[in-house]
C-alpha cells in the first residue's frame, strides 16, 4: 500500500512539473495579467502592505471585541 502511494506521489509530480514548463513558455512568459513594468510591481506592492495592514487592524478589533464580550459574562 505504501509502495502505491508513493508512486502515486512521484507521478503526479512529475506530471505537474512536465506540464508547467510548456505553460510558463507561453507568450514570451506572460502571465494572465500581461505584461508587467514597474508601475504595476509597485502598486502591487502597495496594494498588499494595505491589505496586510488592514487585516491586522481588522483580526486586532475582532480579538478586543470578543475579549471584551468574555470579560462582561
Amino acid at each position: 500500500m505504501r509502495i502505491r502511494a508513493a508512486l502515486a506521489s512521484i507521478s503526479a509530480v512529475l506530471v505537474t512539473l512536465a506540464l508547467a514548463a510548456p505553460a510558463m513558455a507561453a507568450k514570451g512568459g506572460e502571465g494572465l495579467y500581461g505584461k508587467t513594468d514597474d508601475k504595476v510591481i509597485t502598486n502591487f506592492g502597495f496594494g498588499l502592505m494595505i491589505f496586510f495592514t488592514t487585516l491586522v487592524i481588522g483580526l486586532s478589533v475582532a480579538q478586543y471585541l470578543l475579549e471584551r464580550r468574555k470579560s462582561r459574562k
